[in-house]
Protein backbone atom coordinates (compact mmCIF):
# COMPACT_ATOMS: atom_id res chain seq x y z
CA UNK A 1 0.00 0.00 0.00
CA UNK A 2 1.45 3.85 -1.07
CA UNK A 3 1.82 6.14 2.38
CA UNK A 4 3.80 9.49 1.97
CA UNK A 5 6.00 9.02 5.05
CA UNK A 6 9.45 6.66 4.03
CA UNK A 7 11.54 5.28 6.71
CA UNK A 8 14.60 4.45 4.55
CA UNK A 9 15.87 7.42 2.93
CA UNK A 10 18.42 5.62 0.32
CA UNK A 11 15.35 4.25 -1.13
CA UNK A 12 13.17 7.87 -2.19
CA UNK A 13 17.23 9.36 -2.43
CA UNK A 14 17.49 7.13 -5.57
CA UNK A 15 14.72 7.81 -7.42
CA UNK A 16 14.62 11.90 -6.70
CA UNK A 17 17.99 11.46 -8.14
CA UNK A 18 16.93 9.29 -11.53
CA UNK A 19 13.57 11.40 -11.75
CA UNK A 20 15.24 15.15 -11.06
CA UNK A 21 18.29 14.45 -13.07
CA UNK A 22 17.57 11.82 -15.64
CA UNK A 23 13.88 13.31 -15.79
CA UNK A 24 11.04 9.92 -14.99
CA UNK A 25 11.06 6.95 -17.04
CA UNK A 26 8.24 5.54 -17.87
CA UNK A 27 6.73 2.63 -15.77
CA UNK A 28 7.95 0.70 -19.00
CA UNK A 29 11.30 1.54 -19.42
CA UNK A 30 12.02 1.55 -15.37
CA UNK A 31 13.77 -1.72 -14.76
CA UNK A 32 15.39 -0.88 -11.44
CA UNK A 33 12.39 -1.97 -9.22
CA UNK A 34 9.24 -3.61 -9.75
CA UNK A 35 6.59 -1.70 -11.50
CA UNK A 36 4.44 -1.36 -8.18
CA UNK A 37 7.38 0.22 -6.63
CA UNK A 38 7.84 2.59 -9.18
CA UNK A 39 4.39 3.56 -9.18
CA UNK A 40 4.51 3.79 -5.04
CA UNK A 41 7.56 6.09 -5.27
CA UNK A 42 6.36 7.94 -8.22
CA UNK A 43 3.29 8.71 -6.63
CA UNK A 44 5.38 9.55 -3.17
CA UNK A 45 7.67 12.29 -5.26
CA UNK A 46 4.18 14.03 -6.57
CA UNK A 47 2.77 14.29 -3.46
CA UNK A 48 5.47 16.61 -2.13
CA UNK A 49 7.28 17.91 -5.38
CA UNK A 50 3.58 19.17 -7.14
CA UNK A 51 4.76 22.39 -7.57
CA UNK A 52 7.79 20.96 -9.73
CA UNK A 53 6.45 18.70 -12.02
CA UNK A 54 6.02 18.73 -16.23
CA UNK A 55 5.47 16.57 -18.34
CA UNK A 56 6.27 15.43 -22.19
CA UNK A 57 4.92 13.27 -24.73
CA UNK A 58 6.53 10.47 -25.47
CA UNK A 59 5.40 7.71 -28.60
CA UNK A 60 4.82 5.38 -24.99
CA UNK A 61 2.42 8.41 -23.48
CA UNK A 62 2.89 10.84 -20.98
CA UNK A 63 6.08 11.24 -18.42
CA UNK A 64 6.78 13.40 -15.83
CA UNK A 65 9.68 15.25 -15.02
CA UNK A 66 10.94 17.51 -11.93
CA UNK A 67 11.77 20.85 -13.43
CA UNK A 68 13.56 23.68 -10.69
CA UNK A 69 14.32 26.93 -12.10
CA UNK A 70 16.92 27.65 -9.36
CA UNK A 71 16.81 31.36 -11.22
CA UNK A 72 13.71 32.09 -9.50
CA UNK A 73 13.81 29.20 -6.44
CA UNK A 74 14.78 30.93 -3.30
CA UNK A 75 14.61 27.76 -0.95
CA UNK A 76 15.89 23.85 -2.01
CA UNK A 77 12.80 22.39 -2.59
CA UNK A 78 14.63 18.79 -2.35
CA UNK A 79 14.14 19.47 1.23
CA UNK A 80 11.17 18.30 1.30
CA UNK A 81 12.17 14.82 0.81
CA UNK A 82 14.00 14.96 4.44
CA UNK A 83 10.37 15.97 5.88
CA UNK A 84 8.93 12.84 5.34
CA UNK A 85 10.75 10.79 7.48
CA UNK A 86 8.24 8.30 9.40
CA UNK A 87 8.76 7.69 13.69
CA UNK A 88 6.14 5.55 15.51
CA UNK A 89 3.48 6.85 17.63
CA UNK A 90 6.18 6.45 21.00
CA UNK A 91 8.83 8.11 19.47
CA UNK A 92 6.73 11.15 18.88
CA UNK A 93 4.93 11.17 22.18
CA UNK A 94 7.93 10.92 24.15
CA UNK A 95 9.55 13.51 22.37
CA UNK A 96 6.23 16.05 23.37
CA UNK A 97 6.59 14.86 26.84
CA UNK A 98 9.93 15.28 27.68
CA UNK A 99 9.24 19.44 26.06
CA UNK A 100 6.42 19.86 28.34
CA UNK A 101 7.33 18.13 31.45
CA UNK A 102 11.04 19.76 31.55
CA UNK A 103 10.46 23.38 32.07
CA UNK A 104 11.17 23.17 35.60
CA UNK A 105 13.81 20.71 36.75
CA UNK A 106 12.70 17.18 37.37
CA UNK A 107 15.47 13.75 38.63
CA UNK A 108 15.03 10.68 36.39
CA UNK A 109 12.71 9.04 38.43
CA UNK A 110 10.10 12.22 39.29
CA UNK A 111 10.17 12.61 35.14
CA UNK A 112 9.55 8.84 34.95
CA UNK A 113 6.52 9.37 37.34
CA UNK A 114 4.91 12.28 35.40
CA UNK A 115 5.32 10.75 32.61
CA UNK A 116 3.16 7.91 33.57
CA UNK A 117 0.94 10.45 35.60
CA UNK A 118 0.38 12.66 32.23
CA UNK A 119 -0.39 9.21 30.12
CA UNK A 120 -2.06 7.51 32.54
CA UNK A 121 -0.29 4.88 32.20
CA UNK A 122 -1.22 3.78 29.04
CA UNK A 123 2.58 4.97 27.31
CA UNK A 124 5.06 2.71 29.18
CA UNK A 125 8.68 3.99 28.85
CA UNK A 126 11.68 1.78 30.57
CA UNK A 127 14.50 3.83 32.22
CA UNK A 128 17.18 3.12 29.70
CA UNK A 129 15.26 3.92 27.22
CA UNK A 130 14.49 7.78 28.63
CA UNK A 131 17.74 7.82 30.00
CA UNK A 132 19.04 7.43 26.28
CA UNK A 133 17.03 9.83 25.00
CA UNK A 134 17.76 12.74 27.55
CA UNK A 135 21.69 11.76 27.17
CA UNK A 136 20.43 12.38 23.10
CA UNK A 137 19.31 15.87 24.00
CA UNK A 138 21.66 16.80 26.04
CA UNK A 139 24.48 16.14 23.21
CA UNK A 140 22.31 18.15 21.29
CA UNK A 141 21.62 21.24 23.85
CA UNK A 142 18.09 20.64 24.02
CA UNK A 143 18.47 20.30 27.77
CA UNK A 144 21.03 20.79 30.01
CA UNK A 145 21.48 18.99 33.27
CA UNK A 146 22.50 20.29 37.04
CA UNK A 147 23.96 17.70 39.94
CA UNK A 148 22.13 17.85 43.73
CA UNK A 149 23.67 15.66 45.55
CA UNK A 150 24.24 12.39 43.84
CA UNK A 151 21.16 12.80 41.53
CA UNK A 152 21.39 14.72 37.98
CA UNK A 153 18.33 17.46 37.56
CA UNK A 154 16.98 17.51 33.76
CA UNK A 155 15.76 20.72 32.34
CA UNK A 156 15.06 22.52 28.60
CA UNK A 157 17.77 24.78 28.18
CA UNK A 158 16.78 28.46 27.49
CA UNK A 159 14.73 29.35 24.13
CA UNK A 160 16.99 31.24 21.54
CA UNK A 161 16.00 32.42 17.88
CA UNK A 162 18.33 32.44 15.60
CA UNK A 163 17.76 35.39 12.99
CA UNK A 164 15.87 34.69 9.74
CA UNK A 165 18.65 35.60 7.70
CA UNK A 166 21.53 33.71 8.88
CA UNK A 167 19.05 30.76 8.61
CA UNK A 168 17.96 31.50 5.02
CA UNK A 169 21.75 31.59 3.71
CA UNK A 170 22.83 28.59 6.09
CA UNK A 171 19.96 26.24 4.95
CA UNK A 172 20.58 27.39 0.92
CA UNK A 173 24.51 27.06 1.04
CA UNK A 174 26.09 24.79 3.95
CA UNK A 175 26.93 21.23 4.19
CA UNK A 176 23.78 19.64 6.17
CA UNK A 177 21.74 22.79 5.19
CA UNK A 178 18.83 21.10 5.91
CA UNK A 179 18.70 21.32 9.61
CA UNK A 180 18.25 25.30 8.74
CA UNK A 181 15.38 24.64 6.93
CA UNK A 182 14.04 22.69 9.56
CA UNK A 183 14.17 25.55 11.84
CA UNK A 184 13.24 27.57 9.91
CA UNK A 185 9.86 25.76 9.65
CA UNK A 186 9.17 26.74 12.58
CA UNK A 187 9.51 30.50 12.43
CA UNK A 188 7.04 32.94 10.80
CA UNK A 189 7.95 33.37 6.81
CA UNK A 190 10.01 36.18 5.47
CA UNK A 191 11.32 37.14 2.55
CA UNK A 192 14.62 35.71 1.37
CA UNK A 193 16.69 38.61 1.07
CA UNK A 194 19.19 36.38 -1.00
CA UNK A 195 19.57 35.11 -4.50
CA UNK A 196 21.85 32.29 -5.97
CA UNK A 197 23.66 32.63 -9.74
CA UNK A 198 24.89 28.52 -8.89
CA UNK A 199 22.25 26.83 -6.68
CA UNK A 200 23.31 23.79 -6.40
CA UNK A 201 20.02 21.66 -4.94
CA UNK A 202 20.87 17.74 -5.31
CA UNK A 203 23.71 17.82 -2.82
CA UNK A 204 21.07 18.16 0.22
CA UNK A 205 20.35 14.40 -1.24
CA UNK A 206 23.26 13.64 -0.04
CA UNK A 207 23.24 15.44 3.47
CA UNK A 208 22.91 11.86 5.47
CA UNK A 209 26.00 10.76 4.04
CA UNK A 210 28.24 13.83 4.50
CA UNK A 211 27.22 14.01 7.89
CA UNK A 212 28.47 10.30 9.08
CA UNK A 213 31.87 10.98 6.56
CA UNK A 214 32.42 14.72 8.34
CA UNK A 215 32.07 12.59 12.04
CA UNK A 216 34.20 10.27 10.75
CA UNK A 217 36.98 12.86 9.45
CA UNK A 218 36.48 14.59 12.90
CA UNK A 219 36.73 11.13 14.70
CA UNK A 220 39.80 10.28 13.02
CA UNK A 221 37.54 6.65 11.74
CA UNK A 222 38.15 4.03 9.08
CA UNK A 223 34.74 3.50 7.03
CA UNK A 224 33.42 0.76 5.13
CA UNK A 225 31.70 2.35 2.31
CA UNK A 226 29.37 0.86 0.06
CA UNK A 227 28.58 1.56 -3.23
CA UNK A 228 26.99 0.60 -6.22
CA UNK A 229 29.43 -1.71 -7.61
CA UNK A 230 31.26 -2.96 -3.79
CA UNK A 231 32.24 -2.34 -0.42
CA UNK A 232 35.36 -0.49 0.49
CA UNK A 233 37.79 0.06 3.67
CA UNK A 234 39.02 3.89 3.47
CA UNK A 235 40.77 6.79 5.65
CA UNK A 236 38.19 9.64 5.13
CA UNK A 237 40.87 12.80 4.99
CA UNK A 238 38.40 15.67 3.36
CA UNK A 239 35.68 16.62 1.33
CA UNK A 240 35.70 18.64 -2.14
CA UNK A 241 32.88 20.56 -3.73
CA UNK A 242 33.14 21.54 -7.62
CA UNK A 243 32.87 25.16 -8.62
CA UNK A 244 31.24 23.68 -11.78
CA UNK A 245 29.05 21.61 -11.08
CA UNK A 246 28.26 21.73 -7.16
CA UNK A 247 29.60 17.88 -7.26
CA UNK A 248 30.84 16.84 -4.25
CA UNK A 249 33.54 14.54 -3.36
CA UNK A 250 35.20 12.68 -0.65
CA UNK A 251 38.82 12.22 -0.84
CA UNK A 252 40.38 9.19 1.45
CA UNK A 253 42.88 6.78 1.58
CA UNK A 254 43.00 3.54 0.82
CA UNK A 255 44.20 1.24 2.73
CA UNK A 256 43.92 -2.21 0.12
CA UNK A 257 46.04 -0.19 -2.73
CA UNK A 258 47.60 2.16 -0.40
CA UNK A 259 46.63 4.93 -2.55
CA UNK A 260 44.52 8.47 -2.26
CA UNK A 261 41.21 8.43 -4.48
CA UNK A 262 38.30 10.54 -4.66
CA UNK A 263 34.60 8.51 -4.23
CA UNK A 264 31.68 11.25 -5.63
CA UNK A 265 28.59 10.83 -2.61
CA UNK A 266 26.16 10.13 -4.94
CA UNK A 267 27.59 7.37 -5.65
CA UNK A 268 27.75 6.07 -1.79
CA UNK A 269 24.96 4.55 -0.62
CA UNK A 270 25.79 4.09 3.17
CA UNK A 271 28.80 4.09 5.82
CA UNK A 272 30.10 1.99 8.26
CA UNK A 273 32.31 3.61 10.95
CA UNK A 274 35.14 1.41 12.10
CA UNK A 275 38.43 1.84 13.84
CA UNK A 276 40.24 5.13 14.94
CA UNK A 277 43.39 5.42 13.02
CA UNK A 278 45.80 6.94 15.42
CA UNK A 279 48.41 8.51 13.03
CA UNK A 280 45.54 10.42 10.66
CA UNK A 281 47.67 13.66 10.97
CA UNK A 282 50.16 12.01 8.79
CA UNK A 283 47.21 11.27 5.85
CA UNK A 284 46.24 14.89 5.80
CA UNK A 285 49.41 15.95 5.73
CA UNK A 286 50.11 14.05 3.03
CA UNK A 287 46.93 15.47 0.73
CA UNK A 288 47.60 18.88 1.86
CA UNK A 289 51.18 18.30 -0.04
CA UNK A 290 48.83 16.90 -2.72
CA UNK A 291 46.49 20.15 -2.77
CA UNK A 292 48.94 21.97 -4.08
CA UNK A 293 49.72 20.17 -7.25
CA UNK A 294 45.19 20.46 -8.00
CA UNK A 295 42.97 21.96 -9.80
CA UNK A 296 39.94 22.42 -11.04
CA UNK A 297 37.79 21.46 -8.02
Amino acid sequence: MYKEPVKNFNKIRGYIREFYINGFKSRQDYTIKSSRSYDNEKRRIESYMSDYIDYHITPSGKVPYLSIDTRITQHNPLYRVWKTKSFTDHDIILHFLILDLLHTPLSMSELMDKIDEKTNHIYLYDESTLRKKLKEYVREGVIITNKKGKKNFYQLSEDYIIPHDILDFFSEVSPCGVIGSYILDKQEKEESVFGFKHHYLTQVLESEVLYDLLNAIHEHKYVSLKTSRNRIKVLPLSIFVSVQDGRQYLIAYICQSKKMYSFRLDHIISIKCLEEEKNFDLYRKQLEEMKKHLWGV
